[in-house]
């Protein structure tokens, strides 16, 4: 069994991944003469692989002229690591809540925010490719780029994901003498703010829907608190303080009529474990005073 009592799946590094590629999918360069005459046009192949890879392929093969799908320019990019980010922390007692057509209803945790970063390489043979594939990115990213995603459709969730250019450097990679260039690679260092989520949980899970909550007011009898009644020093329970302390009671649960009618009377309200989550119920409050001078009595357990 996992540490943490269940396992899931959600897919949601995956879409980073496909989504980061996908900004930078169908690119091209153009050859022009010296008459300023489109004469070429070359699409720009982009795959997931580290720098070195393309490193070792150039030490091996110097011309990039045996394999067709080889052949400069093109694209690659890498994640390169994860950060936390507690700047864009929620509240974790917050949950997403969706409902089912029966009525039921399954829920997910805050998700956990973590910068994920990336490094997007372009290599390329001469200035004017590197440049002309520069000048199709950096517009973009001022310095960021969102894209909304579906990370999590069961629970019909998607959020703005923003990719943030944070630098770009130029690399020339030689072969021989000074004179006999092999390639220029430039690098682009993006960080995504993305979200990871937990499991999808139902009320099943946890016990059931919480369909009452009961909220008791205390007064402040410093003497109760010290375990000290009627001037003598008493063995009772926080539970027995907390009651004998209480001076009101306020009781909030959802209210229908049996025709479907939302009402904020309880009394009037069916039962509350026959009203469904999606149903058009509405908030049902009761506050009840306890009287002067009736008071619960930890000692003998009674109300006097």
């Amino acid at each position: 069994m996992p540490i943490f009592g269940s396992s899931f799946y959600h897919q949601t590094l995956r879409k980073y991944v496909i989504t980061f590629g996908n900004m930078f999918n169908d690119m091209t360069v153009s050859r022009i003469d010296s008459t300023g005459k489109t004469v070429q046009t070359l699409g720009v192949p982009i795959s997931y692989s580290p720098k070195e890879k393309w490193l070792a392929r150039l030490k091996d093969n110097p011309d990039l002229t045996s394999q067709v799908q080889t052949v400069l320019p093109r694209l690659s990019f890498e994640i390169t690591g994860f950060e936390y980010d507690g700047t864009r922390r929620l509240q974790s007692l917050t949950r997403n809540v969706s409902t089912n057509s029966n009525g039921s209803f399954k829920y997910q945790r805050t998700p956990v925010p973590w910068n994920l970063n990336f490094s997007l390489y372009s290599y390329v043979r001469n200035a004017d490719d590197g440049v002309q594939i520069m000048e199709q990115i950096l517009p973009y990213f001022g310095p960021e780029w969102t894209n909304t995603l579906n990370l999590i459709p069961e629970m019909g969730i998607k959020m703005d994901v923003p990719t943030i250019l944070t630098g770009m450097n130029i690399e020339d990679t030689y072969e021989g003498d000074y004179e006999n260039r092999r390639a220029l690679i430039y690098t682009y260092n993006f960080t995504m703010k993305c979200w990871f989520f937990g499991p999808v949980r139902t009320p099943a899970n946890d016990g059931g829907i919480i369909r009452r909550t009961i909220l008791n007011f205390h007064s402040m009898d410093t003497n109760l608190r010290a375990n000290t009644l009627y001037g003598i020093t008493v063995d009772i329970t926080d539970e027995e303080i907390d009651r004998a302390l209480t001076t009101s009671r306020v009781t909030i649960q959802p209210g229908l009529f049996a025709n479907g009618v939302g009402t904020a009377n309880s009394a009037a309200s069916i039962n509350r474990n026959l009203i469904a989550a999606n149903s058009d119920w509405k908030y049902a409050p009761n506050t009840f005073f306890y009287p002067s001078g009736v008071k619960y009595d930890p000692i003998t357990g009674q109300d006097s």
